[in-house]
C-alpha cells in the first residue's frame, strides 16, 4: 500500500497483456491483494490460457477476454460491457523480436494500444493508467547506471514504439493531466517467460542445455543485462501505483546491477549442472551493448529491493522449464 493509502484492494483491475509472462504475474499478485475484480484483455500472441491457471483457481470469477488490445474499437466495446474499471495496467506488447522481421506490425501495433488507453483515460472511461515501457526505450548505456534522465536512443523498431508510448503518456498526463505511471522495466525472468517463437535469453538457453543443442550468443558474449525476478517487478509496480509522489513519473524497475551473457550462462550452467555448447554468431542489428538501472528513484519512492537473488532466481526458473520440458518428453 502507497503512503496514500490507495491499494488494489476491492478494486476492479484490467489487466491488457495479462495471460503474458509478466502480466500473468501480476494477476497473481492482485489476487494475493485482494482486488475485488480482475479482468484480463489479451489476443494471445505471446499470452497463454495455462499462465493463468493459478489466477484461475484463486480467483474462479476470473474474467478473461480475446482482444486485440490495438484495437480500439473493440476496447472501447469491453469496456462498454465491463463493470466500472478502477486501474488499467498496461502490458499488452508486440516483443522485440518481432520487430526485427515486422518492424511496422509491431511499431503501430505497440502504439495504437497505447494512443487508445490514453485516449479512454482522458475521457474518464477508467481514472488510472499504469503503463509498462521498456529498459530497450534507453538503448545502449551512456552512463552506468541509466537513471529515468538517461537519453532515449531506442535501436529497434520494437524499442522505437516504448519510447513513442512513453512520451505520450507522459504528454496525457502533463496536457490533460489524468493520472498515469510510467514503469520502466529492465530484463524479467521467472517461470513462465515465453519459450516458444520469440523466446526470452534464458528460456532458449534452457531449451538448448535439456536437448543437447548450440546456444548462439551473438558477439562476444560480454554485453550486460540488469536482470529482475518477475515476483520482484510486480511487487514493486504494485508498490508505485499506491504512491502519490509516482503519479505522473517515469520509474526504473530494475536491480541495479548487471551480468554479462557469458556470466549468465556459466551461472545457468552450475545450476543445472552441465555444460552448455556455445555458437558464436556475429552481433545483431540493435542489440544493445550495456544495461544496468539506476533504482534510486523506485527506492526513495517506495524503499524497493529486490527479494529474489540472481542464483536464486534462476534455480527456481530451471526447476520450471525443466519440469515443462519432462512434460513435454511425457506428452510426446
Amino acid at each position: 500500500m502507497g503512503a496514500s493509502g490507495r491499494s488494489v484492494a476491492g478494486k476492479h483491475i484490467l489487466v491488457t497483456g495479462g495471460a503474458g509472462f509478466i502480466g500473468s504475474h501480476l494477476v497473481d499478485l492482485l489476487i494475493a491483494e485482494h482486488a475485488a475484480h480482475v479482468t484480463v484483455v489479451d489476443d494471445f500472441f505471446l499470452g497463454s490460457e495455462s499462465n493463468l491457471a493459478h489466477a484461475r483457481s484463486r480467483m474462479p470469477s476470473l474474467r478473461i477476454l480475446r482482444l486485440d488490445a490495438a484495437d480500439e474499437r473493440a476496447l472501447r466495446d469491453a469496456f462498454a460491457r465491463l463493470d466500472p474499471v478502477d486501474v488499467v495496467f498496461d502490458l499488452a506488447v508486440i516483443p522485440l523480436p518481432t520487430s526485427l522481421e515486422k518492424p511496422k506490425w509491431c511499431f503501430d501495433t505497440n502504439v495504437l494500444i497505447t494512443s487508445a488507453l490514453c485516449e479512454m483515460l482522458r475521457e474518464g472511461r477508467f481514472p488510472t493508467l499504469v503503463h509498462f515501457s521498456s529498459s530497450e526505450a534507453y538503448g545502449s548505456a551512456h552512463a552506468l547506471a541509466m537513471d529515468e534522465s538517461h537519453s532515449l536512443e531506442p535501436l529497434t523498431p520494437y524499442a522505437a514504439s516504448k519510447a513513442a508510448s512513453d512520451h505520450l503518456v507522459r504528454t496525457y498526463a502533463a496536457t490533460f493531466g489524468v493520472d498515469a505511471l510510467v514503469v520502466r522495466p529492465f530484463n524479467n525472468y521467472g517461470p513462465r517467460q515465453n519459450d516458444r517463437e520469440y523466446a526470452g535469453v534464458i528460456p532458449t538457453l534452457l531449451h538448448c542445455v535439456f536437448e543437447q543443442r548450440p546456444f548462439a550468443i551473438f558477439g562476444d558474449g560480454e554485453q550486460t543485462r540488469d536482470y529482475i525476478y518477475v515476483t520482484d517487478t510486480v511487487r514493486a509496480v504494485v508498490d508505485l501505483y499506491g504512491c502519490p509522489a509516482a503519479r505522473g513519473r517515469v520509474v526504473n524497475v530494475g536491480s541495479g546491477t548487471e551480468i554479462s551473457i557469458l556470466d549468465l550462462v556459466e551461472r545457468l550452467e552450475r545450476i543445472v549442472g552441465a555444460r552448455v555448447p556455445i555458437e558464436h554468431r556475429p552481433s545483431r542489428p540493435g542489440d544493445v551493448r550495456r544495461h544496468r538501472a539506476d533504482v534510486t528513484l523506485l527506492r526513495d519512492l517506495v524503499g524497493f529491493e529486490p527479494q529474489v537473488r540472481i542464483d536464486d532466481g534462476l534455480a527456481q526458473t530451471v526447476a520450471f522449464y525443466r519440469e515443462r520440458a519432462v512434460s513435454r518428453v511425457e506428452i510426446g
